[in-house]
């Protein structure tokens, strides 16, 4: 048996072994949990930790890693948390859901808030952000979701015209520039049928009836421009409903709103819901501290900016990409407009203008580089599926190579 002094000795060593372990561990774990939610992997946290005595406690963090703990010969010990595989992206201390039990979760969620009336919906899509965050991170972790939140922090360049033609873009002079081809084409139309119709009634109709039925329809069209010169908002939804008998422009709007949904998803950021109805067009997102961020009066720094940016201008991208024109440009570039005015530091002009031209570019090459997930949303959007359905076919769709 050892002497009293040296079992004491090794007894006070084996707790201060013990409590070296224990804090070090904890403290791990403490990181892990407050960790933010937009950190990634690739990005290392480092910190140590000195303790009492001759113990001294190092600690290495990778976000979202696994942590693995050696005590040296000296006493002291170290976690190392080695940062996982690349296309792992997993979130501490969230337990793994598949994706039928997933699914169905998101479906009951998100139809609740559909049910509700429109004045009813934001509160409830707040409220709802946390629970669906929480579904599709459980997916995450059980391997059955890859898309989303799939990016990194996001890094800004300065991107030159030609490089956007390079990503596929057809024509980058339209990006930012009005269009009005919709009001013209509305317009041409309905003055030549207005004077086709007003032919046809003056030679079929006898006498003063005629005359009167012609100038009564030829009449149309000089109304229809007047009221478009003074008060266009008027002719919005006809301009639109006229353009929606063009396949082309309904699969544009798809195509618009789609990018919108799937670049917002792989950024993190849960979709509560979208329409593609005549003059309603749009994408809602679950988190109302977007719409706060966009429209509030706070500033926002650089790191929020650009994934703001991304989202506003992937419906522009996504129209780029397939058209040589873009007309569903305007309230992006507006939606835009308030997130770098509200950018801190302040942007130039020019700054504004790169930022601009990267959010298309980064926009594009997410929609490229996920092509197969971005068509078969399409697809699904254009057939009516509900927001749960389409997660599934955006991670049902090929993984990129």
């Amino acid at each position: 048996a050892d002497p009293p002094s040296i079992a004491r000795k090794r007894t006070h060593t084996s707790d201060m072994n013990a409590l070296s372990i224990a804090t070090t561990a904890n403290a791990v774990r403490l990181a892990g949990k407050t960790a933010p939610s937009r950190q990634r992997c690739r990005v290392p946290v480092t910190g140590r930790f000195v303790g009492t005595s001759s113990f001294r406690r190092s600690l290495t963090l990778r976000a979202r890693g696994r942590a693995s703990l050696v005590v040296n010969a000296e006493g002291s010990s170290s976690v190392d948390v080695v940062s996982p595989d690349v296309e792992s992206d997993a979130v501490p201390d969230v337990a793994p859901i598949f994706a039928a039990e997933g699914y169905v979760k998101l479906a009951k969620c998100l139809d609740a808030i559909k049910d509700l009336p429109p004045s009813e919906r934001a509160e409830a899509a707040e409220n709802a952000t946390g629970t669906v965050r929480s579904v599709l991170n459980g997916m995450k972790v059980a391997g059955e979701t890859s898309r989303w939140d799939c990016y990194p922090e996001l890094t800004r360049r300065n991107i030159f015209p030609n490089e956007l033609n390079q990503m596929g873009v057809k024509n980058s002079s339209q990006i930012g520039q009005p269009n009005n081809t919709n009001d013209f084409n509305f317009i041409v139309g309905v003055t030549m049928s207005t004077s086709f119709l007003a032919l046809i009634v003056g030679a079929t109709l006898p006498g003063d009836w005629g005359a009167f039925g012609s100038y009564l329809i030829g009449g149309i069209s000089l109304a229809v421009l007047a009221v478009g010169s003074t008060a266009p908002g008027l002719l919005q939804v006809a301009i639109d409903r006229f353009a929606r008998i063009s396949p082309e422009y309904r699969n544009r709007i798809a195509r618009h709103e789609a990018a919108h949904f799937l670049v917002g998803y792989m950024l993190g950021v849960p979709v509560a819901g979208y329409s593609l109805g005549l003059g309603a067009a749009h994408t809602d997102f679950l988190e109302a501290k977007l719409e706060r961020k966009v429209y509030g009066k706070i500033a926002i720094s650089e790191k929020t900016m650009l994934p703001l940016a991304c989202v506003s201008m992937a419906g522009v991208a996504a129209e780029a990409l397939a058209f040589e024109d873009v007309r569903g440009q305007e309230a992006d570039l507006r939606d835009l407009q308030r997130i770098l005015n509200k950018a801190e530091p302040k942007l130039s002009d020019q700054s504004q203008q790169q930022v601009t031209r990267w959010a298309v570019w980064q926009a594009a090459s997410m929609l490229k580089r996920h092509e197969a997930s971005f068509d078969a949303l399409t697809r699904a959007m254009e057939e009516g599926a509900s927001v749960a359905d389409c997660l599934k076919v955006i991670e049902a769709a090929p993984k990129p190579q």
